[in-house]
């Protein structure tokens, strides 16, 4: 009976060593994600309409072009019109524009920003970031 009573602190001692051992080796630290990539950059052929009069009513303005993807946002001079966009297929966007964008004469830069995407690879890696259109001159006469 000695014998094994002699034994328990050096099957402890191992025991101790192989979990600390183990720890160390990672099993329980998380990887690096991996970043997100460039996304797909939309391109803007034509505004419907390109101009409009200063003061004139509100308009519903159709954006051609494309790779606009799925929550793809027009931006009015650098503004994302978030809630003003309209995505109707992967080459037009519409932008519902209120008469008070328009009050007054002048030229405005419409670009199209698609969103990020979060990533879905090991630890949420990878993914894309947004990206913005060149821009396109709407004027107000």
């Amino acid at each position: 009976m000695t014998t094994f009573t002699s034994l328990k602190p050096i099957t402890t001692t191992l025991l101790a060593t192989m979990i600390a051992f183990s720890i160390a080796c990672g099993y329980s630290s998380k990887g690096t994600a991996a970043p997100p990539v460039a996304g797909s950059v939309p391109t803007i052929s034509d505004l419907a309409p390109n101009s409009t009069t200063a003061g004139s009513a509100g308009f519903t303005m159709t954006v051609n072009g494309t790779h606009f993807a799925s929550g793809a946002t027009v931006n009015w001079n650098g503004v994302a019109q978030t809630s003003n966009t309209t995505f109707v297929s992967g080459s037009q966007l519409t932008l519902a524009v209120p008469a008070s964008a328009v009050a007054t004469a002048g030229q405005v830069s419409i670009t199209v920003t698609n969103p990020a995407t979060a990533g879905t690879g090991l630890y949420g890696g990878g993914g894309t970031l947004a990206e913005t259109s060149a821009s396109m001159p709407f004027t107000i006469n």
